[in-house]
This record gives structure tokens, C-alpha cells and sequence, in this order.
């Protein structure tokens, strides 16, 4: 199935995840300021510095994906979702086991926040199977389903409660596609370039495969961040999606 997000060039679907502290954050945003659209901040950067990170991306002109996974009672989700929404985030995340009410709750945190701002309302993303998990992972967790069977149950969750779409290994991305329709976010990491490293991740493709099985929107972290040459490591992934031949010899 086609998605509503592919008219947006895919270099500028590309999420640079930002695992990292403060100095090294800002540098490596402002070695990738007019290259990469979206920044990823997640628990480590943000508990260390607060919403001033978000803004400071903000004023660098980046799209922030806010990935602090909300799992609690929907009242405080509630909440986090509405202050997260005033931070300046387009992008905030919860773990779909929280289920329907609770989701439903940081929706609409989220509507809360951007009605007294006048903004727009941020996506919002529920987390299925951390991509970090196997099927055996999975399994002593008390799950009985195989994991392509749980990511759906999960999504068909995250759809009933309203919100924007959910994060998913780019390995169910297409399952997801044909069952939350062309205008869901769905966001993948475990996404690395032909011949990186896995590193900690189970679930993994490519960033063309990615974008070909359905994701919205890829993560990109090591292979970028920890790159000697982090805006050249952007670049060749830009080129592969756009088909470019790669100035390397």
C-alpha cells in the first residue's frame, strides 16, 4: 500500500537519533543543519537536560521526535503528553501496553497543549516491540504470541485509542501499512546502512528496505552519530534513497 508521506523526499523522513550527551548533541546538529530535517531526543539527553534541549533544536530549525516512551496511569500520561506537546515536540512516543485509555490520554494531552498554543498538534506514537527484542526475548516476557502477531495486536490498540501511528521494526512495516492505512506514522528504528553494524539491535533493515516495506519515517543513530564524518554519513544515506549514484570511487 502507498503512504501519504511519500511525497516528503525521503532524506527529509530520515530521524537522527541524538543518544548522546548535551556537547556532543549540538554538535553533531549543527555539523548536520541543512542536511538532516528531523533530530531524535530520547531519555538519555533529555533527563540529563530538560526541555531546553527540545527548544534549542527548535531555534536550530530541526523537527524534534521527543522519544521518552510514556508508560503510565493515563492521568500522568495525560500529563507528560501535554508538557511534552509545550516543549516544542513534533513527535512523542508511548508504549502501546499501556493500553487503549491510556493512549487515548496522551492524544489528548497532546490536543490540550497545541489548542492553548495555536500549534500544531505533535504525532503521536506508540511503541510496540522494542526492536532491541527477539522472539525469545519476547516469549519470557509472558507472551505467548509470535512477534510479528504482537506488533499487530499492539498497532490495532494504538489505532482504536486515535493516536498517530506507532514505532515498529521495519521487518512488520508493511503488515502495518495494510492495517492502519496510508496516512498512519510508522516510524522505524533498527534501520542501518548495507554492511553496519547491528550493534544491540535484533530487528533490523536497511534504510531503502525500510522506506520500501511501508516506515513513514526511519531512525538513524550509530552509523551517522558515531561516523567520522557525521554530515557524509547523512549524505551517502540520502543518496542511496534517492537513487543517486555515490561519488565514492
Amino acid at each position: 500500500m502507498l503512504n501519504a508521506f511519500e511525497e516528503t523526499p525521503a532524506r527529509d523522513r530520515v530521524i537522527v537519533a541524538l543518544d548522546c550527551g548535551i556537547d556532543e548533541a549540538f554538535d553533531l546538529a549543527d555539523r548536520l543543519q541543512g542536511k538532516a530535517t528531523w533530530m531524535k531526543i530520547g531519555m538519555t539527553l533529555f533527563y540529563a537536560n530538560g526541555p531546553d534541549v527540545v527548544r534549542a533544536l527548535k531555534e536550530r530549525g530541526f523537527k524534534v521526535f521527543l522519544d521518552l516512551k510514556f508508560h503510565d496511569i493515563p492521568h500522568q500520561v495525560e500529563g507528560a503528553a501535554y508538557a511534552a506537546a509545550n516543549s516544542g515536540a513534533d513527535m512523542l512516543t508511548m508504549h502501546t501496553v499501556g493500553g487503549i485509555d491510556m493512549m487515548a490520554a496522551a492524544q489528548r494531552g497532546a490536543e490540550r497543549a497545541a489548542a492553548e498554543s495555536g500549534g500544531a498538534v505533535p504525532a503521536t506514537l506508540g511503541i510496540t516491540v522494542l526492536t532491541s527484542m527477539n522472539d525469545a526475548a519476547l516469549a519470557e516476557t509472558g507472551v505467548s504470541r509470535a512477534m510479528a502477531d504482537q506488533v499487530v495486536v499492539l498497532a490495532e490498540q494504538a489505532k482504536r485509542a486515535g493516536i498517530s501511528g506507532v514505532v515498529a521494526s521495519p521487518q512488520e512495516a508493511a503488515r502495518l501499512r495494510e492495517i492502519l492505512g496510508p496516512d498512519a506514522y510508522i516510524v522505524t528504528p533498527g534501520v542501518r546502512p548495507a554492511g553496519s553494524a547491528k550493534g544491540d539491535q535484533s530487528r533490523v533493515a536497511t534504510p531503502a528496505e525500510a522506506f520500501a516495506n511501508g516506515a513513514s519515517h526511519i531512525v538513524v543513530g550509530r552509523p551517522i552519530t558515531q561516523a567520522d564524518d557525521p554530515a557524509a554519513a547523512f549524505e551517502a544515506i540520502a543518496i542511496e534513497l534517492e537513487g543517486r549514484p555515490s561519488l565514492k570511487a
